[in-house]
């Protein structure tokens, strides 16, 4: 069904290379990163030390009322900044009783791509420490119990259900239309935007905040990557760790944050007078129904989710003048991108700038998916793509334009957003320049 028109009126984003659009933009463009040595916990004895976390970072300043939100997650957190950006660039009324901007709130729904909230890594060890009986080898559960008991917050605890962040975000909001939350890994926040725009095409809403948020930078997060060999382990030049489509790449680089998108009704914005940033136009989603943690060997997901996308906006390869790729710097990622890439668009395959900002925010993973989408509408605003840092030795098997090290200013009027997660979530999302 595609009787209403769908148009983003509102972004906002708190990311490793800043903490709203305008700031992130320019340090996307001007190929700067937000990776350094983790200072949210000691990993100096991980095999990998180092992460793009969120920086000089303060909730209080985007909220009326913090103590509403005092027990949220990390990645609640960054929500509730996105969420103030977003909603103040669409002339969303927040933190209201009496709402004046038009918008029926029973019409307004959410829609997150959300992570798991972090666990307290010290009542976690701590427990299994105390419960520990080394003679019989094995966990006496009671003592468990009596310490988890004594020491657990439970609203801490009730912040680890992904669905929190978008509490959050209806109390702040007032939003008592559809609420979603998925955590589809990697892919989670783009699924959000494309079934948001989905529920508004079909008169289910009329306003939709979606995007995502999340953070893993913790002790559990980051064993689990590096257990799966996920990760870089390029300790003695962080910098340069997220290097997609080069020779060299040896993994990703853990990132966290939040980004959003408001997401209208064609009809709405206009009778509100909202300024429109760009329109979305379609959404494909697939699964490779192959491994947990592979890719099909020849992309067969991907290439699914980006023809189900351009069929869905009722355009062919041809029109798309950005790919803006998954593009994680893993070995398997970036070869099999690049082969659906090249299945889809045939001919214009090496033609078509395919950049990943990854290589600059590390992976965002819930929210990786958002962020990328805002860039693909600012790339559309100012006519100009971001870069892949750190390319200086290209994989001599991946062939595409990828924008190596510095932006490119061209004419962008259509982009396509890829994200494929673990467990073979493919989801993609195509937006255009508003006419």
């Amino acid at each position: 069904m595609r009787s209403k028109r769908v148009v983003i009126t509102g972004m906002g984003i708190v990311c490793p290379l800043g903490n709203d659009v305008e700031t992130a933009w320019r340090a996307i463009l001007a190929g700067e990163n937000g990776v350094a040595t983790t200072t949210i916990f000691d990993a100096s004895t991980f095999p990998t030390t180092f992460s793009a976390e969120v920086k000089n970072y303060d909730f209080t300043k985007y909220t009326k009322n913090p103590h509403l939100h005092s027990n949220g997650s990390r990645g609640s957190r960054f929500t509730i900044g996105a969420t103030n950006q977003a909603c103040a660039q669409a002339g969303i009324d927040i933190e209201t009783d009496a709402p004046a901007d038009g918008i029926d709130r029973t019409r307004m729904g959410i829609y997150l791509g959300a992570g798991e909230g972090s666990a307290n890594s010290e009542v976690f060890f701590g427990a299994l420490a105390s419960a520990w009986d080394t003679e019989r080898q094995q966990m006496d559960w009671r003592k468990w119990a009596e310490f988890t008991t004594a020491n657990m917050d439970a609203m801490n605890e009730l912040e680890q259900e992904s669905n929190m962040p978008a509490a959050h975000i209806a109390m702040m909001t007032g939003a008592r239309g559809p609420a979603r939350t998925c955590l589809t890994a990697c892919a989670a926040s783009t699924q959000a935007a494309g079934e948001a725009m989905m529920m508004i095409r079909r008169g289910d809403a009329d306003v939709v905040i979606a995007g995502g948020e999340h953070s893993m930078i913790h002790p559990l997060g980051q064993a689990g990557f590096n257990r799966l060999t996920a990760l870089s382990t390029r300790n003695d030049n962080p910098e340069t760790a997220s290097r997609p489509f080069s020779a060299s790449r040896d993994g990703f680089v853990l990132g966290e944050g939040a980004a959003i998108v408001i997401l209208e009704s064609l009809s709405s914005a206009k009778k509100r007078g909202a300024k429109i940033l760009a329109e979305v136009i379609g959404y494909g989603s697939s699964s490779d129904a192959f491994r947990v943690t592979d890719m099909h060997e020849e992309g067969r997901g991907a290439i699914q989710a980006i023809e189900a996308a351009l069929a869905d906006a009722n355009i062919t390869y041809r029109d798309i003048d950005y790919i803006s790729t998954h593009g994680t710097s893993t070995v398997e990622n970036d070869l099999i991108e690049t082969k659906a890439i090249k299945a889809v668009f045939k001919e214009r395959a090496k033609n078509v700038p395919a950049s990943s900002i990854k290589s600059m925010l590390g992976h965002l993973i819930g929210a990786a998916g958002a962020a990328e989408l805002i860039s693909c509408a600012l790339a559309i605003r100012d006519n100009i793509v971001p870069p892949t840092i750190n390319l200086h030795d290209p994989d001599t098997q991946l062939d595409l334009d990828y924008v190596p090290n510095a932006p490119r200013k061209c004419e962008v009027n259509i982009a396509i957003n890829e994200s494929f997660g673990f467990g073979g979530q493919n989801n993609v999302v195509i937006i255009k320049k508003y006419e």
